[in-house]
């Protein structure tokens, strides 16, 4: 298992369960523990981007090492992975900016959305890292498109 791939995909999954917590939290009308949970959740999603910026930069990213039979559904299963997971930050930080400035009419209504748009999120992320590092040995470490077209 690659380390840093492994605890960045560790902090994606804490976010997720951090924000059904929340999710839990707001529910039992418990405000105070639920921005607490739901900034920590903010946090972990951080902590995940920048381990995974930092290794883009620095180290590359893993391409598709599986069959070449099965690239193709790898490739669309990505790019639906990272327009999901862009659209899930846009709205996160929105929902949390809304929260923040007490806009929590509109925080309540974006905020169920941006939930199961991160819980979607989270478990396609994992799924890349199991086709990535434990199902299939990872291909060639190289630049983000390249990794991305396979090319």
């Amino acid at each position: 298992m690659p380390l840093l791939p492994t605890i960045s995909t560790t902090f994606i999954v804490l976010s997720a369960v951090l924000v059904g917590i929340g999710w839990i939290l707001i529910a039992n009308d418990k405000r105070s523990a639920h921005k607490k949970v739901m900034l920590a959740a903010a946090l972990s999603a951080l902590i995940f981007f920048i381990i995974y910026v930092s290794r883009t930069v620095f180290i590359g990213n893993t391409s598709f090492g599986g069959p070449e039979e099965y690239k193709i559904y790898y490739t669309v299963f990505l790019i639906f992975h990272i327009t999901l997971a862009t659209t899930g930050a846009v709205f996160g930080i929105i929902t949390i900016i809304l929260a923040l400035k007490r806009n929590i009419k509109k925080h309540r209504k974006i905020g169920p959305v941006t939930s199961i748009i991160w819980f979607f999120t989270a478990i396609t992320g994992v799924a890349v890292y199991l086709l990535l590092y434990i199902i299939y040995d990872g291909g060639d470490t190289t630049s983000v498109i390249k990794a991305i077209l396979g090319t």
